[in-house]
C-alpha cells in the first residue's frame, strides 16, 4: 500500500498519545478501517507506543492509519477480549491466537465412552481436559494399557460384535469385546483409571466469578466448567451470562486456568 495512503508519523503518535494508560486491548486499522493487529496490554498508551518506536514493526506501521481501543478492568479481562477479538477478526499482523482450539473431555455414559466438546458435556460425566480429540485418545489408551481394557469398548476401534479384539489375542484386554468379561467389570477398571483425571474437572459446584478492578471499571468474568461465558459490571448481570462466549477456546481457558488453580485471584459463587 503507498505511504500516501497513511498518515504522518507525528499524527500517528499524536493518535496513540491519545489512548487511555489503563488495561484494555489495542488496534491497529488500515485505511478502510479494517484490523492490522490486536493486542493488550494493561497500559494501552505506552504499549502501542512500543510498536511505532520498533524498527521490526515498520510494516505494521506503515499501513496504519489510526487505533482504536476497548478498556477492561484488568490483565485477565484484556487476555480473554484479546484471544475472542484476534479470532474473529483474523488480523494480518497477528499469527499467534489465530487459530480456534476447543478443548475436549472424556465422558463415560452408559452405553458408551464418548469424546465431547468439554462446552456442552455433563461435568458429573466429564473426564480430564484435552488439547485435542487425538490428546484424548491417547490418554483413553494409556489407560487400556494399564486396566486391560478393550479399544473397541472405549469406541477408537471398530470391533465386530462377539469376535475377540487384536488386543485380546495378545493378553492386554479381559475380553469384554466376546463376551469373556461384563460391560459392567470393564467399566469399572475404566472408571478406577479415570478417576485420576475427574479430579483435574470443574472444582465447583456451579458458575463463579472473577472480579477486576481498575480506577472507575469493574468487571466480573464469569466461568462454569473452564467455559467463560462473558463479562459484566455488576453480579446480578454476570448471573444472567449462560451460553459459552463467542471465540472462546484452549487459548481463553490457559488464560482463565492459570489463576483459577494457583488461586490468584478473587472468586465470587454465582
Amino acid at each position: 500500500m503507498s505511504s500516501a495512503l497513511n498518515l504522518p508519523r507525528s499524527d500517528l503518535l499524536a493518535n496513540a498519545g491519545a489512548l487511555p494508560r489503563l488495561p484494555g486491548v489495542y488496534t491497529f486499522h488500515d485505511a478502510a478501517g479494517a484490523a492490522l493487529y490486536i493486542g493488550k496490554s494493561v497500559d494501552i498508551r505506552r504499549r502501542v507506543l512500543d510498536h511505532l518506536r520498533a524498527p521490526d514493526e515498520r510494516r505494521l506501521v506503515d499501513r496504519t492509519t489510526h487505533f482504536s481501543c476497548i478498556r477492561t478492568a484488568g490483565d485477565i479481562g484484556a487476555q480473554l477480549l484479546e484471544a475472542r477479538l484476534i479470532k474473529l477478526a483474523m488480523p494480518l499482523f497477528n499469527q499467534r491466537l489465530r487459530r480456534n482450539k476447543r478443548l475436549c473431555t472424556i465422558v463415560l455414559a452408559d452405553d458408551a465412552v464418548r469424546i465431547e466438546d468439554v462446552h456442552a458435556a455433563d461435568p458429573l460425566r466429564a473426564y480430564g481436559l484435552f488439547p485435542s480429540r487425538h490428546a484424548a485418545v491417547a490418554a483413553l489408551e494409556r489407560l487400556a494399557e494399564e486396566h486391560r481394557l478393550c479399544l473397541g469398548r472405549l469406541g477408537i476401534e471398530s470391533v465386530r460384535a462377539g469376535v475377540p479384539c487384536f488386543r485380546h489375542l495378545l493378553k492386554r484386554c479381559s475380553g469384554v469385546c466376546n463376551g469373556m468379561e461384563s460391560t459392567s467389570a470393564h467399566d469399572e477398571r475404566l472408571r478406577t483409571g479415570l478417576a485420576g483425571y475427574h479430579q483435574r474437572a470443574w472444582p465447583y459446584a456451579g458458575a463463579i466469578g472473577i472480579e477486576e478492578r481498575s480506577e472507575d471499571l469493574k468487571q466480573i468474568h464469569v466461568v462454569r466448567n473452564w467455559t467463560y461465558l462473558g463479562s459484566a459490571p455488576t453480579i446480578a448481570a454476570a448471573r444472567r451470562l449462560d451460553t459459552p462466549a463467542v471465540g472462546f477456546d484452549r487459548d481463553g481457558y490457559s488464560v482463565l486456568a492459570r489463576p483459577l488453580i494457583g488461586e490468584s485471584v478473587k472468586v465470587i459463587s454465582l
